[in-house]
């Protein structure tokens, strides 16, 4: 092979800047469109009605839903790693065996997550039970909510395969350098959530206040759906998602990158491959996965005690916050790939400079967003109350949600800049291989700050209502973001020596030279 010193010639001619700008790009945008498609989804779903149970349903019903498809997640985006090593090994044809281990472990995973749909009516309970001096009203509000959570969690969990075979495969083109891919599926799966949002969200019926109601209205009547109200978010979003898929999959398996990459020839199931992304994608999974299940307690049962405007204040302050991290999650995907290339370069001192430069520019970015969350807050919370003449709210509830809202929003710009440091730093060590360590403090500091310290804090302080919780949460984003920084910093990661212990993908027709590799595909 002879493309190795042309990667590094390429590496050395570009500034660092433009390389990580390249790559993260099209990462960054492909995030934003997600929260921006989560952002629309939560203003059209808060256009049902000015009852905040929607929203609220909507944000919890969501979160349970990820949390089994995070595990696997989390264990998937290793898949990153390998590919990136092999470009920068000058072996790019060895990622594709990577690409199809995420569609088998997409097909298995869904078949698994499915029955799980059976334990939502009592998980969802929970909110109920825990809840204390509340009256019969706010109960029965609960208790509504907990059914339209059942409705939103269930529809996405049986949709599990779309989610989870597109962020898969996402991560080998995030490796093999090819970032624009993703975000074009992205940009083209939300626009079509939203469309389907308008339709079946609303029926025949949708809002004034809805742009192209007229349009929405008439393809509902004409096909003859109701308004779905929650649950038609839910459906859109699966549709959207299986649209997001086919893009990607479509790239992976054309003739260029079969050409180029050997895609098709590496299609059955390698067990060597598989004992490749459990072997350093478990502390990933158990990471994402840990952490998802403490905040969905945290969602439910610590903030969701409180009742239905405690709940409703916490979800719009965390779209925000998904509009602040989401983008520093993008250019933490390019931070392991350029992180990832350098080692395979076998240049630990580029992926050093790489790494702190990311971070750099995303707790710039983070910052920024922290100082529009206090100077904004009581506008960017109010943005989402619904006033609706036919069912008024009373000026004192619409200033309590404002107020909880508003203490979420100063705790949540007290901690950007730590939450920029843990996304940024995750991701160099990701791309180095080092991925034991973040996943075991994730465990350490999630179940012990998030879940621990809510507890002790509900319990000392109960009169702080949801703001309670949250400076539990506060503490563990500061003390995890501080943590792998320190790690980066003690150089562990130089230790490992991935690709040297890794399966040779055994493809399935002859392989070709490697020459023009990797060439811009056409």
């Amino acid at each position: 092979m002879t493309n190795g010193p042309n990667i590094a010639m390429a590496t050395r001619e570009r500034h660092p800047l433009v390389e990580m700008l390249a790559i993260a790009a099209p990462s960054v945008v492909t995030m934003s469109s997600y929260t921006a498609m989560q952002f629309v989804d939560a203003k059209m779903v808060s256009m049902i009605g000015p009852d905040p149970v929607y929203v609220a349903a909507q944000g919890n019903g969501g979160m349970t839903a990820w949390v089994p498809i995070s595990i696997l997640m989390g264990m998937l985006s290793v898949i990153n790693t390998y590919v990136s090593q092999n470009l920068g090994a000058g072996k790019p044809e060895r990622g594709s065996a990577y690409g199809w281990a995420a569609i088998w472990t997409a097909a298995i995973a869904a078949a698994l997550i499915a029955p799980m749909v059976g334990l939502l009516p009592w998980l969802f309970g929970m909110s109920g039970r825990a809840a204390t001096g509340l009256s019969v009203d706010q109960l029965a509000q609960m208790a509504r909510q907990a059914q339209l959570e059942v409705d939103y969690a269930s529809t996405l969990m049986y949709g599990a395969f779309f989610t989870i075979a597109t962020r898969g495969l996402a991560q080998y083109f995030y490796g093999i350098h090819r970032p624009s891919v993703v975000m074009i599926a992205a940009i083209v799966g939300n626009l079509t959530n939203m469309a389907f949002n308008a339709v079946l969200i609303y029926g025949p019926t949708p809002p004034e206040s809805l742009p192209l109601r007229g349009v929405a209205g008439s393809i509902a009547t004409s096909l003859g759906i109701p308004a779905l109200g929650v649950k038609g978010a839910a459906i859109a979003t699966v549709i959207g998602t299986a649209v997001e898929l086919l893009i990607p999959l479509a790239v992976f398996l054309g003739p260029t990158y079969n050409r180029l990459y050997k895609t098709r020839a590496a299609w059955r199931p390698s067990l060597g491959i598989f004992r490749d992304i459990i072997k350093i994608g478990w502390p990933g999974a158990l990471m994402f996965g840990s952490e998802m299940i403490c905040w969905w307690y945290f969602t439910v049962r610590l903030v969701g005690s409180f009742g239905t405007d405690h709940t409703f204040a916490s979800w719009i302050a965390l779209r925000y916050m998904h509009m602040s991290f989401m983008p520093a999650v993008g250019i933490s995907f390019a931070v392991t790939a350029m992180v990832g290339k350098a080692i395979g370069m076998k240049r630990p001192d580029v992926a050093r400079k790489r790494a702190l430069l990311g971070m750099a520019v995303t707790m710039g970015y983070m910052g920024v967003c922290a100082l529009a969350f206090v100077v904004f807050r009581h506008d960017l919370i109010e943005f989402f109350i619904t006033h609706d003449p036919a069912r008024p709210r009373s000026e004192l509830e619409i200033t309590r949600i404002i107020e909880i809202g508003s203490g979420i929003m100063i705790i949540a710009a007290v901690f950007q800049v730590f939450d920029a440091m843990g996304i940024t730093m995750v991701g160099a060590l990701r791309g180095a291989g080092d991925t034991v360590w973040p996943g075991v403090m994730t465990v350490v500091f999630s179940w012990g700050l998030i879940v621990g310290g809510g507890h002790v804090i509900v319990a000392v302080a109960p009169d702080l209502g949801a703001i309670g919780p949250w400076l539990g949460a506060a503490a563990y984003i500061i003390a995890f973001g501080s943590t792998l920084a320190w790690r980066f910093s003690r150089g562990k990661w130089r230790e490992v020596k991935l690709l040297e212990q890794s399966a040779q993908p055994r493809l399935h027709v002859p392989v070709d030279t490697a020459d023009g590799l990797l060439s811009e595909p056409g």
